[in-house]
């Protein structure tokens, strides 16, 4: 029998067709399995990596910090990796990345200063108070090195709170004086 519209063997399109879609389907079927294998190449790698620290940098980090598990680490890494902003951290030394080799997640200091800047210079000018207090908690100061830590702030206050200056510089001079004091440079690394 013949088709009315193309005039050829009923049977013969049919074949086609079938033909058609398997050469389809199977091409999209081994893209597939292309793309799966070169995401877990990827990811399987960087999750190992992830062991200590949540993502190591970047948002994902940040998004992930807290939580514990194969699950969050996978997530942090995929986050980083899937948006590029690891890189970004690494090369402008934000994001909890730095620029000498070192990871560090000062995010907590940052957004505690951003948000109490003017309550925190305040009782560093004064050499005590509540921000303060709180700074040297989140930092990590025991309560036997807290009256040296607000001795060394309010004697530097002028260096850390420079006019003009922004957070992370803020935190770099607090960084460098702490860095300087024998009884508490072994703090400077936790900033």
């Amino acid at each position: 029998m013949l088709d009315t519209v193309t005039n050829e063997p009923k049977y013969r399109r049919r074949l086609e067709e079938s033909a058609t879609y398997f050469i389809t389907n199977r091409r999209f079927h081994a893209m597939n399995k292309k793309v799966l294998f070169a995401v877990l190449v990827t990811i399987l790698p960087a999750s190992a990596m992830a062991v200590d620290n949540v993502g190591g940098c970047g948002v994902g980090s940040k998004l992930f910090d807290t939580q514990k598990g194969l699950a969050p680490q996978i997530l942090a890494v995929t986050t980083n990796g899937s948006t590029g902003n690891q890189t970004f951290g690494i090369t402008s030394g934000t994001l909890g990345c730095t620029q000498d080799g070192v990871v560090k997640s000062n995010w907590k200091m940052a957004m505690f200063i951003d948000g109490n800047r003017e309550q925190v210079a305040r009782d560093m000018s004064s050499g005590s108070g509540e921000s303060l207090d709180a700074l040297s908690a989140l930092i990590g100061v025991s309560d036997e090195h807290k009256p040296a830590f607000f001795r060394v702030t309010h004697e530097n206050f002028s260096t850390i709170f420079r006019a003009e200056a922004g957070t992370e510089q803020v935190l770099a001079s607090l960084r460098e004086v702490l860095a300087r004091d024998p009884e508490l440079a072994r703090y400077s690394t936790a900033i």
